[in-house]
């Protein structure tokens, strides 16, 4: 995943290389188990200063490559991309956690969804720069937000609350839905069953949900798009939910 500062500076085409690099780089490091570097990563900081590193040089690179052979690649890699996360086992081990979740082991199934999540929402970055329709829809939008909804617990970790405070979170539109987030004993749990009730909910539109929790744009910087209500404190923390390694 691109940090958000990265992916602001990048042109379309920078965007493009950049999914291009996902293709290779989970088919050379994963499919083929070809390590290429080991850096020592002692810390989350650790991890996405390198991960920026990789996405910076492997951007500039690409510059001296046409936007013929950029599609090309993408038609090439891109079948052989999706044919080998098809043949995993969803249940098993994955190489790589989801960090942004909380998770410091992850099943296949839940790193195949975070990889959705890179490929839906830079598509989206591009749709929005060249005036494209949206890929807001159930079909496609919807299994997007409710990935990143698995951030919620983790951004709400050192909160404190009373067990059995709740929180609802609510995209608009067909394409969105609703979450819960209950305070248990020690812990916060996700949960998409509706609730009798709830202490706050917090409403966003898809078209503000996808880049605020994409860390693309910060809460201060919203004027609309969201409501909350009951108890504002609580609410306020799920806008700051970044759903991405940033």
């Amino acid at each position: 995943m691109a940090s958000p500062d990265c992916s602001q500076r990048w042109k379309v085409k920078d965007v493009a290389a950049h999914l291009l690099d996902g293709n290779i780089r989970i088919l050379s490091s994963l499919r083929d188990e070809y390590p290429g570097e080991s850096p020592a990563i002692r810390s989350y900081q650790d991890l996405l200063d390198f991960l920026n590193g990789l996405n910076a040089d492997w951007v500039k690179a690409m510059k001296r490559v046409s936007p013929q052979v950029l599609i090309l690649l993408h038609r090439i890699t891109g079948p052989m991309y999706c044919d080998y996360y098809a043949s995993l086992d969803p249940q098993a081990k994955a190489t790589f956690s989801v960090a942004w979740a909380g998770e410091e082991e992850s099943q296949n199934w839940m790193h195949i969804a975070r990889e959705y999540t890179e490929k839906w929402l830079h598509q989206q970055q591009i749709r929005a720069a060249v005036h494209k329709p949206a890929l807001l829809t159930p079909e496609f939008f919807h299994p997007f937000i409710d990935i990143f909804m698995y951030g919620l617990p983790h951004t709400y970790r050192n909160v404190q609350a009373s067990e059995g405070t709740t929180l609802k979170v609510t995209i608009t539109t067909e394409a969105g839905g609703s979450w819960y987030l209950i305070r248990r004993t020690d812990f916060w749990q996700l949960e998409r069953s509706p609730q009798n009730s709830y202490d706050t909910e917090v409403t966003l539109t898809p078209e503000v949900a996808w880049p605020l929790f994409s860390k693309s744009i910060r809460p201060h910087e919203l004027s609309s798009g969201v409501t909350i209500t009951g108890d504002a404190t609580l609410g306020k923390v799920a806008l700051e939910m970044v759903s991405v390694m940033a």
